[in-house]
């Protein structure tokens, strides 16, 4: 039977609607990843560091902008925002970082002292274009061309923006007129519900009760600050652990999806109360049209059931 609920953290609402999950497709499903030319031919593997921007950051070894690195960040030589001619509101920082000098090995393949750094690094940039004085700074990995990748080669986007954007605003408005922290609340709401995850330490994974999609997956740690930027380094690093054990789950079980990963956050400055959190989105459908015309998400999948099949499944 469907069932409409509210998801107080993300300010939706859904349509829960197991029921469409067994209508039949006659139509072809498009593939999950962007046609990859292989190492060779691409720009960020070990070898063509001069097919990039010089670089801001780099992890390991070697001279700045040759091999040697197990992680690289530089400027997005198509970024959304910033450059020489940004008009006004378009102004900020895109930065790339590679995950690694592999070009098969997303973030559920990496290790987890390396995922650990993956992380490291993302809040060190995020901490430098804060510092730089950028207003919002969002972390996300776009993986698979359903999910926004041009690029093959796992990467992740840094983007800092000279204003805070509309859905940020809403969020700190949620948190600072709610009566408890929505991110654990969400957590519990999930946990009552059977459909936590996975749990490294003080960190949780778990399908909300009112995921906005099938298998949407929510990470976040109890002690967790206001900003991504600020996270002390055992939080960082179980974070960085249960996503990648979440990705790890998520391939096995639904065959190595396109996924994207989004760092929610806290803009860089002001004391309102906040609590970051990372979304795993797995693309498994796309919005239609009564998704666009009603701003109404429709989940297929009941979230304990996402999280049960999750949780049967060890992660690499």
């Amino acid at each position: 039977m469907p069932e409409l609920r509210d998801d107080p953290l993300t300010g939706e609402l859904v349509l829960l609607a197991p029921s469409r999950a067994a209508r039949p497709h006659t139509t072809a499903r498009p593939g999950p990843s962007a046609t990859d030319a292989g190492p060779a031919s691409c720009p960020f593997c070990p070898g063509h560091e001069a097919e990039t921007p010089p670089e801001v950051a780099r992890v390991g070894g070697g001279a700045p902008d040759g091999p040697g690195w197990r992680l690289r960040a530089f400027p997005n030589l198509y970024p959304i925002v910033g450059g020489p001619d940004a008009g006004p509101g378009a102004t900020g920082a895109h930065e790339v970082v590679v995950l690694s000098p592999d070009h098969d090995r997303d973030v559920a393949r990496l290790s987890e002292g390396a995922a650990g750094e993956v992380f490291e690094l993302l809040r060190a940039r995020s901490r430098a274009l804060a510092e730089a004085g950028h207003a919002y700074v969002q972390v996300s990995v776009n993986h698979g061309r359903a999910a926004g990748a041009s690029i093959a080669h796992p990467h992740a986007q840094v983007l800092a923006l000279d204003f805070v954007p509309p859905a940020v605003s809403a969020a700190v408005a949620r948190f600072a007129t709610a009566d408890t922290d929505l991110v654990d609340a969400d957590q519990a709401r999930a946990e009552n519900l059977g459909a936590v995850v996975v749990a490294h330490g003080d960190t949780r994974a778990w399908c909300a009760a009112a995921s906005s999609g099938p298998f949407e997956v929510r990470v976040a740690s109890r002690a967790a600050r206001a900003r991504f930027a600020e996270t002390r380094d055992g939080e960082l690093h179980a974070v960085a652990a249960t996503v990648r054990d979440v990705l790890g789950r998520l391939a096995e079980v639904l065959g190595q999806p396109a996924y994207n990963v989004v760092v929610y956050d806290a803009p860089t400055a002001g004391g309102e109360p906040y609590h970051w959190w990372v979304r795993v989105v797995p693309r498994l459908q796309v919005p239609a049209g009564f998704e666009l015309g009603t701003g109404l998400q429709v989940e297929t999948v009941d979230p304990p059931a996402a999280a049960a099949a999750l949780r049967a499944r060890g992660a690499g």
